[in-house]
């Protein structure tokens, strides 16, 4: 997520991301998530590159004034990857390969993986791409601790969120017909957690995010930014895109906390 954000930022279209968003319906999401149970992950991600495109995200990133890269891991190596040319809805793409949910990118003869897997907050290449001041986001940094919490923060009038049958719905019909009938049966549980266990989506989630925070540790002890951000996001789940109001406006809240520090440096 921190790859395409940045993209829309130095393609100048913060604006109409934030826009589908705070407008996108479940169906819309679904529609996203191109499954394909095949290349190493449920989800083959194409729809993904697709969408930056129709958002005017999708310029060489030479081509940009603002300077960009995506952070990626090489599969065979295990080595962190810098996307600084190329099509740049390519290398966010490649920079969103969750491991057992996107499958992996090919990338000039290489498949690359999440960059969260070897630098979750790049401090390093932001430092090494020159910049003076480095204002670093750490969106893990709550994950942990709240996620599977018996009794979660909620407003009083918030009700339990449940994904809708148009979103198990516009899975199945993207799968061989051989399969639609059995998986119409177990994909609600694979993506909903039961009452005593966490569902499948939900481990992998959290076990990225597990390695993520122990990585980020690691390095921010070694490479710290001017200043840190951490928004308060325990209570989003992993594909609850339609949160994303309630997630900017954690943003904001936490760029106001942060105000005084910030100004010290700019």
């Amino acid at each position: 997520m921190g790859a395409l954000v940045g993209a829309a930022y130095v393609a100048d279209r913060l604006t109409p991301l934030r826009e589908w968003a705070e407008a996108v319906s479940w169906r819309e999401i679904a529609g996203l998530l191109d499954v394909r149970l095949r290349g190493g992950g449920l989800i083959d991600g194409g729809q993904i590159a697709a969408f930056l495109r129709t958002l005017g995200i999708a310029a060489p990133i030479e081509s940009y004034k603002k300077t960009f890269a995506a952070i990626a891991t090489d599969l065979k190596t295990g080595r962190e990857i810098w996307l600084q040319t190329g099509p740049i809805d390519q290398a966010v793409r490649a920079s969103i390969s969750l491991p057992g949910i996107i499958r992996p990118a090919e990338h000039d003869g290489q498949w690359l993986l999440d960059g969260g897997l070897v630098n979750p907050v790049p401090v390093s290449t932001c430092r090494a791409l020159g910049a003076d001041i480095i204002i670093a986001v750490n969106v893990n940094g709550e994950l942990l601790a709240r996620r599977f919490d018996k009794t979660p923060r909620k407003r009083s009038d918030e009700k339990p969120k449940r994904l809708p049958n148009e979103f198990f719905s516009q899975i199945v019909t993207q799968m061989p017909e051989g399969m639609k009938q059995q998986i119409a049966l177990i994909a609600p549980r694979l993506l909903q957690p039961e009452a005593r266990a966490p569902g499948y989506v939900q481990v992998i989630a959290t076990a990225i995010n597990i390695m993520q925070d122990q990585i980020t540790r690691t390095r921010l002890a070694g490479e710290p930014p001017h200043v840190l951000l951490v928004p308060r996001m325990g209570n989003v789940g992993l594909l609850e895109f339609n949160r994303a109001k309630e997630a900017i406006a954690e943003g904001r809240a936490c760029v106001d906390r942060a105000l005084p520090t910030i100004r010290e440096y700019l």
